[in-house]
């Protein structure tokens, strides 16, 4: 068999699977977006600044919760994708370390999240209802991130896709229906994304045990070996989700109005458009380069870097040019914030850089200490030059300080890839066993 027949067959696998991802996952991507953008077209703005905290901070804790275990499932299994029962084990051992994580964070997270909302006027028994709306969509997500990657892992996108189809058009339709209906309401519109969620949640975790045909037992060893690789990572993925929410979080503390939250959500909301090219990190990126032989890792890096950078160049310059052409997605009542349109778009383009970077870093184990202490100290800095010099109870300022953070960031991960591609990965812990030395 030629070279050349060997390199048609597998530029014409790799565009299946490419073609796959785009209609499928861009049905269910559409729909989520679809579906968030009615709402902020539909809520008033006095609700909708609730419904942007909810999501906002659930996206946070989420994180939080996953911070011990991020990316470990693929970098660990490698080709081992055909011992099904290691993937169990590999996978109820990640779900007990979540679960302890969770019991740990839930109480810290309720409280400090009322302490928060405390600071604006809204009765206690409002809070309480954000507070607790929060706990219990982050930990339905966490159980879908977790189950997920078996299915990813294990190849079954087309099972990952029609979970994601029906939970994401499922709710998309309830909401026109509550529409037409003229009931739609803050509480409508978060019951309607915590079904949603709980969906995605039990069909991945119903697929999956199909799949596996057993739940696993958590092992002390396959533990220690998923903390091992994502310890280096734990102080930057706390940060990072920390950061994640740093504006929603100055603006709920400073601002001076609900108003200011309604817009600083709807805002993000064209950010989100984003969302769709971000999927195709853990479906098609990280497995990817997970399987890739180390002569080749170099040559694809600089080619998905290069075509990622050209994407988000595109679309940050079109937000700019049209703004209007953006603002109109949102509603008349956020026609106005037309510089606001373009740099909420250059801010979300350069984190999605950086965040399909560490993927990729993740997946051959560049994963190193000194790259999150170097992170954390540059978005630190940003932002206190950005507190001492600028007024950030206005969007503005506090969307132009997320550029500069996001820009910090993108820079140390061009560091770690500079340092993996020439010192190599992590090392992997030796003792971690296969299933045929286990038993």
């Amino acid at each position: 068999m030629s070279k050349l027949t060997v390199a048609k067959g597998f530029f014409l696998s790799k565009s299946r699977h490419v073609m796959h991802f785009v209609v499928n996952q861009g049905i269910a991507v559409m729909g989520n977006l679809v579906y968030g953008l009615l709402c902020v077209r539909l809520l008033p703005v006095y609700d909708y600044a609730k419904f942007a905290i909810i999501f906002g901070f659930m996206g946070t804790l989420t994180v939080l919760m996953d911070s011990v275990t991020t990316g470990t499932l693929a970098p660990l299994i490698g080709e081992n994708i055909d011992d099904l029962g290691r993937i169990a084990n590999y996978v109820a051992s990640v779900r007990k370390l979540t679960t302890r994580v969770f019991v740990f964070l839930a109480p810290v997270a309720a409280i400090a999240l009322l302490l928060v909302l405390r600071k604006q006027p809204w009765a206690l028994s409002t809070d309480l209802q954000i507070a607790g709306a929060v706990l219990l969509i982050s930990w339905f997500a966490r159980v879908g991130g977790t189950y997920s990657s078996v299915l990813l892992i294990r190849r079954d996108r087309m099972s990952y896709y029609r979970i994601q189809i029906l939970g994401s058009l499922g709710s998309l339709a309830l909401l026109v229906m509550l529409w037409s209906m003229h009931r739609v309401s803050l509480y409508a519109c978060v019951l309607l994304n915590i079904s949603q969620v709980t969906f995605c949640a039990l069909g991945y975790f119903r697929r999956a045990y199909q799949i596996l045909g057993t739940r696993g037992v958590p092992t002390v060893m396959f533990q220690r070996a998923i903390v091992h690789l994502a310890l280096p990572s734990v102080p930057g993925t706390v940060f990072y989700a920390l950061q994640g929410q740093i504006t929603l979080l100055l603006i709920t503390l400073l601002g001076h109005s609900s108003t200011s939250i309604a817009n600083l959500g709807a805002l993000s909301r064209l950010g989100q458009i984003l969302t769709f090219a971000s999927q195709m990190n853990p479906v098609l990126i990280e497995p990817f380069f997970a399987r890739l032989r180390r002569n080749q890792v170099k040559s694809m890096y600089m080619l998905a870097f290069v075509l990622a950078v050209t994407g988000v160049s595109i679309f940050t310059i079109l937000a700019f040019m049209y703004p209007q052409t953006f603002l109109w997605i949102l509603g008349p009542n956020y026609r106005e914030l037309r510089l606001e349109a373009g740099l909420v778009v250059c801010g979300s383009s350069i984190y999605f850089l950086a965040g399909f970077l560490t993927v990729i870093h993740t997946s051959r184990r560049f994963v190193y200490w000194w790259s999150n202490i170097a992170n954390i100290v540059l978005i630190l800095s940003v932002q206190i030059f950005f507190i001492l010099r600028f007024d950030l109870s206005t969007v503005r300022n506090l969307l132009e300080m997320n550029i500069g953070t996001a820009t910090a960031s993108l820079v140390v991960c061009i560091s770690v890839g500079i340092f993996g591609l020439t010192f190599g990965p992590q090392k992997a812990l030796n003792e971690v066993p296969s299933e045929e030395d286990s038993a």
